[in-house]
């Protein structure tokens, strides 16, 4: 069982956001974010947190910069920890920055994240997520559920050449 499919919980059941969602979730939190800070740069969480915060930078109009984090899974947890993988981009130092992840549960993603960038240098830091589905609080989220999220760039996967359903989803959507 992959990590990603152990965090999908049956009895949560699966939001399958599209496009045309995805598009007004990350508009809704471009606008919730310039009405509350104002960043100097963005910052997406690689690989899904991309997506979302190269959208937010170009509404905001602000330089985008990328924060790899791992996740590795640990059996005998039954959970995945993450881990900063490089350097956080130098361009945050002594500038606000904001974090941008798809989802976050824990937060422990976030927090790491979030701890590399203060790290380098930044000014202030804050974080924003596409889906809160857990207990964690980013300083800003555009939609609040508990159920798992199937982002439009996740549904299908290539495989020999060809796009195909994800399998991690096979039978759920």
């Amino acid at each position: 069982m992959s990590p990603r499919q152990y965090a999908l919980d049956p009895a949560k059941g699966l939001l399958v956001v599209e496009w045309p969602l995805f598009g007004e979730l990350s508009r809704a939190l471009a606008l919730k974010v310039a009405r509350a800070y104002d960043p100097e740069i963005v910052v997406g969480v690689a690989t899904a947190g991309v997506v979302p915060g190269a959208v937010i930078a170009a509404i905001l109009d602000r330089p985008f910069a990328a924060i790899t984090v791992s996740r590795r899974f640990r059996a005998e947890t039954v959970r995945e920890t993450p881990a900063v993988i490089g350097a956080a981009p130098q361009d945050v130092r002594g500038r606000r920055v904001l974090v941008v992840d798809e989802t976050c549960d824990s937060g422990d993603t976030l927090r790491l994240a979030r701890s590399a960038i203060v790290n380098a240098g930044a000014h202030t830091v804050r974080t924003a997520v596409g889906f809160k589905t857990g207990s964690y609080e980013p300083d800003f989220h555009a939609l609040a559920t508990e159920s798992g999220i199937v982002l439009p760039w996740d549904r299908e996967v290539l495989v020999g050449g060809e796009l195909l359903p994800n399998p991690t989803y096979a039978g759920r959507i």
